[in-house]
Formats: structure tokens, C-alpha cells, sequence
């Protein structure tokens, strides 16, 4: 990892805040931390992050908020959410409003390390793919991608994706044929393989299944392969 990244805390409790701050910094990671979401809003919104660790309990602002602002500003800042055990409607809800990744508390810091970097290997790896690919446009019946701009159209109207649904459009679409088991895809796209968080690729596919099929009950571009895993089908 580049010494040059730079990642924001954005968490209240000064323990948890010293200890994340420490391990970064152990990675070698620039850190900056806040400990309150009016004040990590400014901070991602003013400054050039690689990534930001966000709680979703904070004072001023909260976890939620802080990221459907981030979004709405067209911030695509990728974001890891720092969640209670009990919250998973906020889990369910953080990822919709674009968290790119989340943890439950407690966890261990070998698990925190290996996310911060999963997250920014693939925020390279697809901008490496992007650079390489700049003119690319993937057309399929009415969905198009282009690659250069990240966007994606349906009929020619814009669909608004998260960065984390972009990335998994794209790679079912640079492999339409091709069957890839939730495993996989934690693989692939979220750059980490870890036993019981298969039920994040499911929600985030219902998601982008709602946003690019015409009848998500009835996908005609992302199947589901029973007792295997999803596939993409081209044109």
C-alpha cells in the first residue's frame, strides 16, 4: 500500500478512535480522526480520502446520514461502516446508502487491517481496469456501461449505483456466461473471502436487481444459478 493514502476515523469513542488510528498508522496509512459526524461530513467533503472508517452512532450527525449526504454530493469516497452487533436493519440501510463494507463490534484488528486493504486494493484494481479500458462501453439489450464515466443507463436513462454496485455490474458484465459463487464474488470484487458474509453479495445483488431489471423477480440480466451462485447474461 501507497504511504501516500490518507484515511479519516470518523468515530466517538476515544478508545476504539486511538486503537483503529495506531494500527493504520501501523500499515502505513496517513490518518486524520473526528469524533463526530458533523465534523467527519466536513472533513470527507474538503479533503482527499482513500477511504473513510465511519461509526454509526456519532453525535451531530450519524453513521447514516454522514453517508447519504457523502453520496448525494456525488462523493464516491469509498466508505467502511463500523456497526453495533444488534443493528442489522443500520447494516442493511448503511450499504443502500452506498457503505462500501461494514464490521460488527467488537473485531479483531487483523480483520479491520484486511478490510482497510481489500477495499483499496480494489478501489486500484478498478481504477487500474478503468484507465486500461477508457473508451469502454458494455451494451446488453437496454443496459449500457460506460466504463470511462462509471455510469450506467437503462433505456438511456441514467441509473444511480453505489461504487460497490458498479463494480459488481462490471464484472458480471466483462463475464457475461459465466456462473460465480457468493465466495467468488467476496473474492473478486470485494477483495476478501470471509465465512459468513456471503448474505452481502445477496443484498447488494436485490439492490442492484431493483435499480436495472425491468421485473427484479424476473431478472433477465443477473440469474441466479440455484445452488451455485449468479451469472450475467449478455446479449
Amino acid at each position: 500500500m501507497s504511504d501516500s493514502k490518507r484515511i479519516l476515523v470518523v468515530e466517538d469513542d476515544p478508545d476504539i478512535s486511538h486503537l483503529l488510528d495506531i494500527h493504520l498508522q501501523d500499515l502505513a496509512f496517513k490518518v486524520d480522526v473526528v469524533n463526530n459526524g458533523i465534523d467527519g461530513l466536513n472533513r470527507a467533503s474538503n479533503h482527499d480520502y482513500q477511504l473513510i472508517v465511519l461509526d454509526l452512532m456519532l453525535p451531530g450527525l450519524d453513521g447514516l446520514e454522514v453517508c447519504r449526504q457523502l453520496r448525494s454530493q456525488s462523493n464516491n469516497i469509498p466508505v467502511l461502516m463500523l456497526t453495533a452487533k444488534s443493528s442489522e436493519l443500520d447494516r442493511v440501510l448503511g450499504l443502500e446508502l452506498g457503505a462500501d463494507d461494514y464490521l460488527t463490534k467488537p473485531f479483531s484488528i487483523m480483520e479491520f487491517q484486511a478490510r482497510v486493504k481489500a477495499i483499496l486494493r480494489r478501489v486500484d484494481m478498478f481504477a487500474k481496469q478503468g484507465s486500461a479500458g477508457q473508451d469502454e462501453v458494455i451494451q446488453t439489450c437496454s443496459l449500457r456501461i460506460d466504463v470511462s464515466s462509471r455510469s450506467v443507463f437503462i433505456d438511456d436513462l441514467p441509473v444511480e449505483l453505489t461504487a460497490r454496485e458498479f463494480d459488481l455490474l462490471l464484472h458480471f458484465a466483462r463475464n457475461p456466461g459465466r456462473v460465480y459463487s457468493r465466495g467468488q464474488l467476496l473474492d473478486q470484487v470485494w477483495g476478501y473471502r470471509h465465512d459468513g458474509y456471503e448474505h452481502t453479495v445477496n443484498s447488494h445483488i436485490n439492490r442492484l436487481r431493483k435499480k436495472i431489471e425491468k421485473d427484479p423477480q424476473q431478472p433477465q440480466h443477473i440469474e441466479t444459478v440455484w445452488g451455485v451462485g449468479y451469472r450475467f447474461k449478455g446479449s
